[in-house]
């Protein structure tokens, strides 16, 4: 059954939070490095499958 997608384990214990959010302050200079990757058309930059799959899954 390939499409079946297992879930997290409940008493499994994360290296990370659930949201990087929590650890990167407000004024963090990533910050504008993230919109700008956001604000970027990746299909015009000449990267294929930038659209997820009718399953939601990436290419």
């Amino acid at each position: 059954m390939s499409g079946f997608i297992e879930g997290v384990e409940r008493n499994q214990i994360t290296l990370f939070p659930e949201r990087l959010e929590d650890w990167i302050c407000e004024d963090n200079p990533v910050r504008i490095v993230d919109v700008f990757v956001d604000a970027l058309d990746l299909a015009e930059c000449g990267f294929e499958r930038t659209s997820p799959a009718q399953t939601g899954r990436p290419g």
